[in-house]
């Protein structure tokens, strides 16, 4: 009895040893793994925010030479009368195509997610513009909005309607990037909210509809709730996007057009002081500042989920 006890205690130490050595190899190749993604977040992402952070406390100039200023910068960006216009110009665009752009894609959602012809089709082309680049789409829209013989004007005209010159008059400037920056932002809100709704147990809606619920009734009472934990994700991922709103406005306003300051984001004008003025460290601050507020803003929205989203 005692030998095979032994046999016994001996066997299952060995299986430990190598359960031991299987689990250090996993975790040796999956470190291994990451290294690369590890090494990229570390020198791009978290050494070069702490590398801005510094240099938002100096003088820094075009070649590299700074001299330390401490809260100088940080007061003259509460001070300079450009920040607090690009802020409202960056929280216009935000607020107005944020809302507007999770309610279409949902609504499209929906709808690609119900059986209908040429479904593979319509998911494809509203995924088009994600996949599509800036550039390309920018150069596009800024052909549709020209003034002068841009498609838009020419098809209003033809009903009778004066066209305008739509990213040229500080007047519908801010507008035409709008509708530009929820047309381009579709489509990755459509998959995330296609993903949401697969997830959603086929058995609710059966019991909904033997309780006699219609397809409105069941929207609100299954489909919407059970959508929160999505559309807070695509809420807190579109606000960060918005807030940092820039290629559209660098690639479709020219920089001597009189629209430029009526559609000015904080990144626009921390691109412009940092590579056009050179004034880097005062850029760096404009950047941090832009930080905290994506921060807080991030942190109200975590605070409030509580309060309407379902898990």
């Amino acid at each position: 009895m005692k030998a095979n006890t032994d046999i016994k205690n001996n066997q299952n130490n060995k299986a430990l040893k190598a359960s031991g050595k299987r689990k250090l190899n996993d975790l040796f190749w999956g470190y291994l793994l990451i290294l690369p993604t590890v090494l990229g977040l570390a020198v791009f992402y978290i050494a070069a925010f702490f590398q801005n952070l510094y240099y938002s406390f100096t003088n820094l100039g075009a070649f590299g030479k700074y001299k330390w200023v401490g809260m100088e910068n940080y007061i003259n960006v509460f001070s300079d009368p450009k920040v607090p216009q690009a802020l409202i110009n960056t929280v216009k665009f935000t607020v107005i195509s944020v809302p507007i752009s999770i309610i279409i894609s949902l609504f499209i959602a929906t709808l690609l997610n119900s059986k209908i012809k040429g479904l593979s089709l319509y998911r494809t082309l509203y995924f088009l513009p994600a996949v599509t680049m800036p550039a390309a789409i920018a150069m596009m829209w800024k052909w549709l909005y020209n003034g002068q013989y841009g498609l838009l004007n020419q098809l209003l005209a033809k009903v009778g309607i004066e066209g305008q010159a739509w990213i040229a008059d500080p007047k519908f400037a801010m507008g035409a990037l709008i509708v530009v920056g929820i047309w381009s932002s579709l489509g990755m809100k459509i998959i995330y909210f296609l993903a949401g709704l697969q997830g959603i147990p086929k058995a609710y809606y059966e019991a909904a509809t033997i309780d006699g619920a219609g397809p409105i009734k069941q929207f609100f009472s299954i489909t919407l709730p059970s959508l929160t934990p999505t559309i807070f994700f695509v809420m807190i991922t579109s606000l960060i996007g918005a807030l940092q709103m820039f290629d559209l406005i660098f690639l479709m306003i020219s920089k001597t057009s009189l629209a430029v300051d009526s559609t000015m984001s904080i990144v626009y004008l921390f691109y412009k002081y940092a590579f056009e003025f050179q004034e880097k460290g005062y850029a760096s601050a404009i950047s941090i500042v832009l930080f905290m507020i994506i921060l807080v803003i991030t942190a109200i929205q975590l605070r409030l989920q509580k309060k309407w989203v379902n898990y």
